[in-house]
């Protein structure tokens, strides 16, 4: 098996998260050797949490997990691109189906993406 090279970003890959039925790119998020491990033993998406510098599975806190479908990685073996069922519905923190929620539009950005929950109501 080709293998994923850790070593270009300091010990972390970008993983690109694409929802498996709709190709709807739902996040960006980092993974180091340990996270890519825990993801192929369990098909759940688990990544490096760069702010706390832990593992963390995505939907730990929330329960919104994702059950990854397939993997693919590019060419320079450097970055993952994961395409899940993400249960419950919202990839992001916020509360919105995607962490690409708001677009540019004349200058500014606005909320186009779909709201699933209230974050202050599920981490508390």
């Amino acid at each position: 098996m080709i293998g994923l090279n850790f070593t270009k970003g300091d010990g972390l890959v970008p993983a690109i998260v694409q929802d498996a039925e709709t190709n709807d790119v739902l996040m960006l998020a980092y993974m180091n050797s340990e996270s890519w491990e825990a993801t192929l033993q369990t098909g759940k998406a688990t990544y490096w949490s760069r702010s706390r510098q832990a593992l963390w599975m995505k939907g730990e806190s929330s329960g919104n997990v994702q059950l990854v479908k397939n993997i693919f990685i590019d060419c320079d073996n450097d970055t993952i691109l994961l395409q899940v069922e993400q249960l419950g519905g919202a990839a992001c923190h916020t509360g919105h189906k995607s962490c690409f929620y708001r677009k540019l539009d004349g200058g500014a950005f606005i909320i186009v993406g779909e709201k699933i929950f209230n974050p202050e109501e599920v981490y508390k």
